[in-house]
């Protein structure tokens, strides 16, 4: 049996880190404001006429081979998400899974979540697990968390499990995920998406802004506040395609974000958002914890080609920015149950 899955990455406008445990607690009204873009992490899962797991990553250029899942489990891995999930859905039979993806490594757009969105919705097809899209979830969040040991956050796993345009609500009774009808061929050409070259880690940054969080740094609460008044005015603007508003709050979003962690820009991420201005940049963000990987750009309709061939001259790897209506798609190569809704 073969199954093959993929699920997209996401562009953040607005509300990033907010959204980690238990930060959104103390900040009533708590959102985050994503896209799924058609850049896709795929897994490739084949099953075995023995017990041997091989787990290849083709991004990484790497390939581990174990004689059976107990082997697995006393073994020490270059790929812990894939070993930890193989781990967690325990299958009866050897397996090849090769994971790719079309992210960037380091470039913000959630594709580690992407990719273990993907892994989880394969491998519960492969072992026959009843996993519902919420319980692929929880899957998802505990192993990453497992894995970089330090808290995760919630948005990534809504645009991967979902598509679309969300408004992820981070509320005391639960984290619900509403579907912003947004036009995606009006914010397609609005938007240009651009990879630095400059990989970073979220983690780090992310655990380096909650520690000041729960310190009750006084400035880290104040732009934590801000950070969520904005949320919820992109949501607006965006319901009311009141674009001019969508850039002033990207902008604000920004300028909020750098004052939280100073190592959040770079002097290449400040040059490509100053040089394109003139050509037609409105706004601009690093996506997700910053200190490097990408940049979403907020242009004047007509003006994409201009600003993509400037950053591209200043050593910017442009990424087609195109809104993916699907979440997680997982098919096999024999009939068998559909993943749950």
């Amino acid at each position: 049996m073969r199954i093959e899955a993929h699920a997209p990455a996401r562009v953040d406008l607005a509300g990033s880190t907010v959204d980690i445990w238990p930060l959104y607690l103390f900040h009533p009204g708590a959102q985050t404001v994503n896209v799924a873009i058609r850049c896709y992490a795929s897994c490739v899962i084949d099953t075995r006429a023995d017990r041997r797991i091989v787990l290849t990553s083709q991004d990484q250029g790497l390939r581990e081979s174990w004689d059976n899942l107990s082997a697995l489990s006393l073994g020490t891995s270059q790929l812990p998400l894939l070993r930890e999930l193989v781990m967690f859905f325990a299958p009866g039979r050897g397996l090849n899974i090769k994971t790719s993806s079309q992210v960037p490594a380091g470039a913000g757009l959630g594709g580690s979540s992407a990719l273990n969105i993907a892994l989880c919705g394969g491998l519960a097809r492969v072992t026959g697990k009843r996993c519902t899209r919420a319980t692929i979830l929880e899957i998802a969040k505990n192993v990453e968390a497992i894995v970089i040991r330090v808290p995760t956050g919630w948005q990534d796993y809504f645009p991967a499990l979902y598509g679309g345009a969300n408004s992820v609500h981070l509320e005391r009774d639960g984290v619900k995920v509403e579907r912003l009808p947004v036009p995606f061929a009006d914010m397609e050409k609005r938007f240009v998406l651009c990879y630095t070259g400059q990989p970073r880690n979220s983690a780090i940054n992310n655990w380096e802004v909650m520690k000041a969080h729960i310190d009750n740094d006084e400035r880290v609460l104040k732009n934590f506040d801000q950070i969520t008044t904005i949320a919820s005015q992109m949501r607006e603007a965006l319901l009311a395609r009141d674009w001019n508003d969508v850039a002033k709050l990207l902008a604000l979003e920004w300028e909020s974000r750098k004052r939280n962690f100073k190592g959040i820009s770079t002097p290449k991420i400040d040059r490509m958002i100053e040089d394109t201005r003139k050509h037609g940049t409105m706004a601009a963000k690093v996506c997700g914890a910053g200190g490097g990987g990408c940049v979403v750009f907020m242009v004047r309709p007509g003006t994409k080609p201009a600003v993509e061939n400037i950053l591209t001259q200043l050593g910017g790897q442009v990424i087609n920015f195109a809104i993916s209506s699907a979440g997680l798609d997982v098919r096999a190569d024999s009939p068998e149950r559909t993943l749950e809704a």
